[in-house]
């Protein structure tokens, strides 16, 4: 048959037969996606999520529903950067999502903040999106190409990311958090008490809720006092956790506003003995569920 094909004709059809599918919509509600990095983090999130339908892409779990009376998509990222980033695009490739909003933990940075405090980042960074200096001298030296941070840690230089867009190149140090949701964010701040209890692990403080201020996340768990007091100084950062700023970097690409809250369940290597996260992950996980809740009851 191919010989009665006029050469157009036939080069059409073997586009057509090699063109890759457009990605599934397997709903058409919009929704707010609410997302967390492992499973302690949204277990209070599911358990009030009513008229609960499942759905999977590639494995990942998704769920709709509503919560506070609104239309939600509920998934686990997965922990790490590469993770995050991979499941919220594939949120975006298959469902109909408005806003993004991350409910989890993360590792205090500010000396300020301490456990089961919830905080709000008005933007987040990649520390290490970096170059690993080479050592010369006994002092470092960065590639030419390389961008000359005001601070590093040793060998580690950070480096802006870079985004194609159009076929130009962008350079951004930080991915801001949508203004609006923020606005919400300060709103509920001032009326949402935080619990100091979980799992029969209690605090001799009662946390608070801090919005605003700088995030930074990496491909790393942090538990060095060191680098803990390196991130505060050069970053200025709040918290420190191993997803928000890939999620923000891909809610940037898609312009789809993003927000952020993070209860603390460890001090980074602050603390005095072992990391904190095994002892409290269950109540910060709580106290940013309960935020995110009434954020969502909070959203126009």
């Amino acid at each position: 048959m191919l010989k009665w094909l006029t050469v157009p004709a036939l080069l059409l059809s073997l586009f057509v037969a090699a063109a890759p599918a457009a990605a599934e919509t397997l709903d058409t509600t919009p929704r707010t996606a609410v997302m967390s990095a492992y499973q302690p983090e949204w277990v209070l999130l599911q358990s009030e999520l009513q008229g609960r339908k499942d759905h999977a892409v590639n494995g990942t779990g998704f769920a709709t529903g509503t919560l506070e009376g609104k239309p939600v998509l509920l998934f686990l990222s997965g922990i790490s950067m590469v993770n995050a980033a991979m499941t919220t695009q594939l949120a975006l490739d298959h469902f109909t999502v408005d806003r993004i909003v991350f409910s989890g933990i993360a590792g205090g940075v500010d000396p300020d903040l301490t456990i089961g405090d919830v905080v709000v980042p008005e933007q987040w960074s990649e520390y290490l999106e970096a170059v690993f200096a080479r050592e010369k001298s006994g002092t470092y030296e960065l590639p030419a190409h390389a961008d000359k941070p005001a601070a590093h840690f040793g060998m580690i230089y950070p480096q802006p990311v870079k985004i194609i867009n159009g076929g130009e190149t962008e350079k951004r140090n930080w991915f801001p958090v949508d203004p609006g949701l923020l606005a919400v964010a300060r709103a509920v701040a001032s009326t949402t008490v935080l619990q100091d209890c979980a799992a029969q692990n209690c605090l001799d403080h009662l946390p608070r809720i801090v919005v605003g201020g700088n995030g930074v996340s990496g491909q790393a768990f942090v538990d060095n006092k060191e680098f803990r007091e390196y991130a505060r100084s050069a970053f200025a950062a709040e918290v420190l956790d191993m997803e928000s700023a890939a999620v923000a970097h891909v809610a940037y690409v898609n312009a789809k506003p993003f927000i952020a809250f993070r209860s603390l369940s460890d001090l980074a290597g602050g603390g005095e003995g072992e990391n904190e996260i095994g002892t409290f992950f269950q109540l910060a996980s709580d106290n940013a569920a309960k935020v995110v809740r009434a954020f969502l009851k909070a959203l126009k």
